[in-house]
């Protein structure tokens, strides 16, 4: 398998003939330096495919489909809600993320929330960037930015409490059902004490404290989403 990994939205079969975009044809003219007869890899949720360049226009490459290389991915529903926080920190919060293979991001805006909009352009970049040279075939969605009324209300999920004043410090996973696993992780301020009994008071939740020390926000999504991994391994 090619160690050059590309998102390609459009469906792909054997033989398909297409383009990649200007940013795509720099990245592998310039910055790879690739060779005509050297094969790269696309990717998007149906699964990933080998190509080669047919040739090169006006510095866009127009490739061809030589071979499937894995088929769509079987996947376990792991959800990340999270209060935004500050470019820098969210972009690293969003690319860790990923990585450690969530597969919806729902920003919520908490009572104590101080960022209150999202890029989503910038965030779905972050997102095809990781996938890309994490070895990921599927993009998480990103849900537009809710409160936590609506989240409660209208999604069923093993809900995972990231709770600071919590006594647990493990995950049971024979107590997770078929519902997607969502870690819930708080705004910088923490959780307001009528929001932390509405979370405790959903269905399905399971709270959790994941360090004895405050974590930033960014630290307690990749701790949290961890210790998930390890649990359902």
């Amino acid at each position: 398998m090619s160690n050059i990994r590309l998102f390609f939205p459009e469906s792909l079969t054997i033989n398909f003939e297409g383009k990649l975009d200007k940013s795509q044809s720099h990245y592998l003219l310039k910055v790879m330096r690739i060779e005509n007869d050297k094969p790269f890899s696309l990717f998007n949720a149906s699964g990933e495919w080998e190509a080669v360049i047919n040739e090169v226009s006006k510095s866009i490459i127009n490739f061809k489909v030589t071979k499937q290389l894995r088929q769509k991915e079987n996947v376990k529903e792991i959800w990340l809600a999270f209060s935004p926080i500050k470019s820098n920190y969210q972009n690293f919060m969003i690319q860790k993320a990923t990585e450690l293979g969530v597969t919806k991001f729902v920003p919520i805006i908490f009572d104590r929330s101080i960022v209150r909009k999202i890029n989503h352009e910038r965030f779905k970049k972050i997102i095809i960037e990781a996938c890309e040279q994490s070895n990921r075939i599927n993009l998480p969605d990103i849900i537009k930015t809710q409160t936590l009324d609506k989240f409660i209300n209208s999604n069923e999920v093993n809900l995972i409490f990231t709770d600071l004043n919590s006594e647990n410090k493990k995950l049971d996973k024979n107590k997770f059902d078929e519902k997607p696993i969502c870690v819930l992780v708080g705004p910088e301020g923490d959780f307001s004490e009528e929001e932390r009994e509405k979370i405790l008071n959903y269905k399905s939740v399971c709270s959790i404290k994941i360090n004895d020390n405050i974590l930033r926000s960014e630290t307690a999504v990749i701790s949290s989403l961890s210790i998930v991994n390890y649990a359902i391994s």
